[in-house]
């Protein structure tokens, strides 16, 4: 039986109830989802899930990530609400790809994790499979693990099996009608051109990831534990000097404006340390910035694009004000000037929750 598998989640509880409810069944496993956005989540959930069919000895399969393709094909249907029309074509190009798959394997039956999520629509599901089974051939097998405390159950497994727990369906379209009746910031759409990996994203849970793997697969012990803290994703920093002049200014992490822009001057210079005379607001030379954090940038451009860590940053801050809740805008120039200044600095501040990955040491975890 070919098993079409969405993520970890759904799918290791749904392929332990397959395996006993089908044990003449020899199962494989098809992750096949080009409705996941970015593709740094579509990493991570096939991730997890390589894990989870490695755990429970099923062979698995990668379809091709078309994601331009998925994305024709739900044109028209961005603000369809979840279980609605773009989920029924969603499932309908999963299903059709799915289906030619298992008649290229030789198998007869095919089913899907998506009816274990507690998001999609069984009915829906069943309805669409049936229409590819009088198509195709290939018997769609539509149980039902959801009812008779099958959730719960399913909640025990993704707890114990330690799971990667995504809180969105997968696509661009469902994640932004989330994001916007939760009120929240869609930061998983937050990719700095520079690389750097942002606390809480994507490309730091990818990474977490993949040292759970490589621990568990040399026998080390560990806990994925929760912990809340204060996030920041910075959307614009500029600099104007004069009325004009437009200049190469970098803001530390966590440097925020409360009304995002203020206009001043420079007032006095305490060991290097430059200080605005609106806002708080601190400056610091390139070289001044090299000296504290014994680096040698020959740029402002260089900097930017190839700046220090999250936790680097951090600890630069923490040099400047002795603070470590500090919010200064702290900002990085080439050279100070006397001249009237404007800078214009949006940015988020907010409560997040991220994992850490605990590794054993000694007899404590």
């Amino acid at each position: 039986m070919l098993v079409h598998i969405c993520c970890s989640v759904d799918s290791h509880f749904f392929l332990e109830k397959l395996q006993n409810d089908f044990p003449e069944e020899k199962l494989t496993g098809f992750f096949y989802d080009p409705n996941i956005h970015p593709y740094s989540e579509y990493q991570l959930r096939y991730l997890d899930v390589q894990r989870s069919c490695k755990r429970l000895g099923i062979d698995l399969l990668e379809g091709e990530y078309d994601f331009e393709a998925w994305m024709i094909a739900v044109r028209g249907l961005e603000k369809e609400p979840e279980k609605g029309k773009r989920c029924e074509v969603c499932f309908d190009k999963r299903f059709d790809v799915s289906a030619h798959k298992a008649l290229e394997l030789g198998e007869k039956k095919m089913t899907t994790t998506l009816l274990v999520s507690p998001l999609k629509s069984q009915e829906q599901l069943k309805r669409v499979g049936d229409e590819f089974y009088k198509k195709n051939g290939v018997e769609f097998i539509a149980v039902d693990y959801r009812s008779g405390g099958g959730t719960n159950d399913q909640s025990r497994v993704t707890k114990e099996e330690q799971l990667y727990r995504q809180d969105y369906c997968g696509c661009i379209f469902g994640l932004t009608m989330q994001r916007e009746a939760q009120d929240k910031l869609m930061d998983e759409m937050f990719s700095p051109l520079c690389g750097t990996i942002m606390p809480a994203s994507i490309e730091e849970r990818l990474e977490l990831y993949k040292r759970r793997m490589q621990l568990e697969d040399e026998g080390k012990e560990y806990k994925i534990v929760k912990h809340k803290f204060l996030n920041y994703r910075q959307l614009t920093c500029k600099l104007v000097q004069g009325k004009k002049n437009s200049i190469p200014a970098y803001a530390l992490s966590y440097s925020a404006l409360p009304r995002k822009r203020a206009e001043g001057r420079i007032e006095f210079e305490i060991e290097g340390i430059h200080f605005f005379n609106r806002d708080e607001i601190r400056f610091l030379t390139l070289s001044k910035f090299n000296e504290l954090t014994c680096k040698d940038f020959s740029s402002l451009t260089e900097l930017i694009y190839n700046p220090l860590s999250f936790k680097d940053e951090l600890d630069l801050r923490y040099k400047i004000t002795q603070n470590i809740y500090d919010l200064t805008p702290i900002i990085v120039v080439e050279n100070i000037t006397n001249e009237k200044l404007s800078l214009t600095l949006e940015a988020k501040t907010y409560e997040d929750t991220k994992e850490i990955l605990v590794e054993k040491k000694d007899d404590r975890v």
